[in-house]
């Protein structure tokens, strides 16, 4: 490899890290200050630099929000699949989905609670269209699950896969608004404990 391209490819990973650092700091005020209060200044002030000099690496504010929300979400749906085509039965599939679920939480934290506080607001411009189907995939893919357990005779067939899908949803991806990573559990002890009591009440006799 030439002396110049290595140059090259060593900026852009320089670039990239920078880019990537700005944003978790940027994701974490959006997060806990609300989207549309946080101006422009507050996030470049968050991220440790000028209003100006965050114009360098992002158009404007709606840019950063959409580069954080798409990334979790790639990432989350890249995990999702992978545990979706490796052919498991649904208790087996719904286990790895929760912890799937819990280490997109711990690596994407403001991000999942963006998403969850931000969405509507954000889904009535085009641009943000994928966050509402992204939600209704997430929904299929969740009642698929148990859809399917109910017919393997795994889950119980009295209870409404709906309100099960709603239940888990909630139950797990609440827990972004108070999981920390240095918190007494990590994330998979937490999804190890979360279906220890969902399980308890889906299994089928």
């Amino acid at each position: 490899m030439c002396a110049r391209r290595r140059d090259a490819e060593g900026t852009a990973a320089t670039r990239a890290s920078r880019r990537a650092e700005l944003l978790s700091a940027i994701a974490g005020v959006f997060a806990d200050r609300g989207y549309a209060a946080t101006t422009v200044r507050e996030a470049a002030e968050a991220a440790g630099i000028l209003g100006g000099s965050l114009y360098y690496h992002f158009d404007s504010k709606e840019s950063m929000v959409d580069e954080i929300l798409s990334t979790f979400l790639g990432e989350m749906w890249a995990d999702y699949e992978e545990v979706l085509s490796s052919g498991l039965d649904a208790p087996q599939t719904l286990r790895a989905l929760v912890h799937s679920s819990f280490r997109s939480i711990e690596k994407h934290r403001a991000a999942v609670v963006i998403y969850q506080n931000e969405s509507r607001y954000l889904a009535q411009a085009e641009r943000f269209q994928y966050l509402t189907a992204s939600q209704e995939r997430f929904e299929r893919t969740w009642k698929g699950v148990l859809e399917q357990g109910v017919a393997e005779g795994a889950f119980r067939a009295d209870l409404n896969t709906g309100l099960i899908y709603r239940f888990i949803r909630d139950t797990v991806w609440v827990a972004a608004t108070w999981y920390r990573p240095d918190g007494k559990f990590d994330a998979e002890e937490i999804a190890r404990q979360y279906l220890a009591m969902v399980l308890e009440g889906l299994q089928a006799d």
